[in-house]
């Protein structure tokens, strides 16, 4: 037992230091307040680094209401500090990310985050039945909104052939679904959402072709008339976008359509061909 005791005492002594932490992230004391919001995002001047590393430097983007916008580049290119400052997960270092005009700093997160839809690479889902797992994309949605944002996602037809449809348990992050089936049960989420913001990390990335086609066409009715950033680290993804930014050692080195990015970007150029032979 006092073995035990002392290995629970240095696991409470770490938990204590993590839930002690001030988070770094705060809410203003006066916010402004967020009402119809139209979707417009900029980046001006944005510099953003980890401890001694830079990972942004001075970017200055304006995207605006309406635009689906890829973001692609090497690995390590900014691009998903890129997303985390949309998201506010950090502030800039220097600079300011703002909204509608509005400096993120200056708003309520809480705001700000009903305002946005995220689908990670990797969805998050749980040990609970298909219908609440959809359910987290807005708590108080009718079991008709369910199954209307499952038909969107091109999601219904492998729910109902569950043996308990909407009501079987998928198990602990979906074991019960395949790749595609947790992506799509994802972007059910924010089909019930509606949010004027959308985010996703490459929602397509390592599904087999017919499932790229089912997510490609689900994604094509989700990004309307909504703004929209898409990691793509499949250029397939690419179909859905009218603009691409093109980032490489925390700078935009490339802005445009793909056509004109063909012909102007080196970098998107050599991107492009690599994936064609991998």
């Amino acid at each position: 037992i006092a073995a035990h005791l002392k290995n629970m005492e240095a696991s409470l002594d770490r938990l204590e230091a993590i839930s002690h932490q001030e988070p770094e992230v705060i809410d203003p004391d006066s916010p402004v307040e967020l009402a119809g919001v139209r979707g417009e995002i900029m980046f001006k001047a944005v510099s953003f680094g980890y401890e001694d590393e830079m990972v942004l430097r001075n970017v200055n983007v304006k995207v605006t209401p309406g635009e689906v916008v890829g973001i692609v580049g090497p690995s390590g290119a900014g691009k998903t500090t890129f997303i985390n400052l949309v998201l506010r997960l950090y502030d800039p270092g220097e600079g300011v990310v703002m909204l509608d005009g509005h400096d993120l700093r200056a708003l309520r997160q809480r705001d700000l985050r009903n305002a946005i839809s995220f689908v990670p690479q990797e969805p998050l889902l749980f040990n609970c039945s298909a219908r609440e797992n959809i359910l987290i994309g807005r708590p108080d949605a009718t079991d008709q909104e369910i199954e209307k944002a499952a038909r969107q996602a091109r999601a219904h037809d492998f729910i109902s052939a569950m043996e308990q449809g909407y009501e079987t348990i998928l198990g602990e992050k979906g074991t019960r679904l395949s790749g595609g089936q947790r992506q799509r049960l994802a972007l059910a989420r924010a089909f019930l959402r509606r949010s004027p913001i959308l985010v996703l990390d490459e929602a397509a990335s390592a599904l087999d072709s017919d499932n790229e086609a089912l997510v490609q066409q689900a994604l094509l009715e989700l990004t309307r008339n909504k703004t929209v950033f898409i990691i793509a680290h499949r250029f397939s993804t690419l179909s859905v976008v009218n603009r691409i930014l093109v980032l490489d050692q925390g700078e935009v080195v490339g802005d445009g359509t793909s056509a004109e990015l063909e012909k102007t970007c080196g970098l998107y150029r050599e991107l492009r061909e690599r994936q064609r032979f991998e």
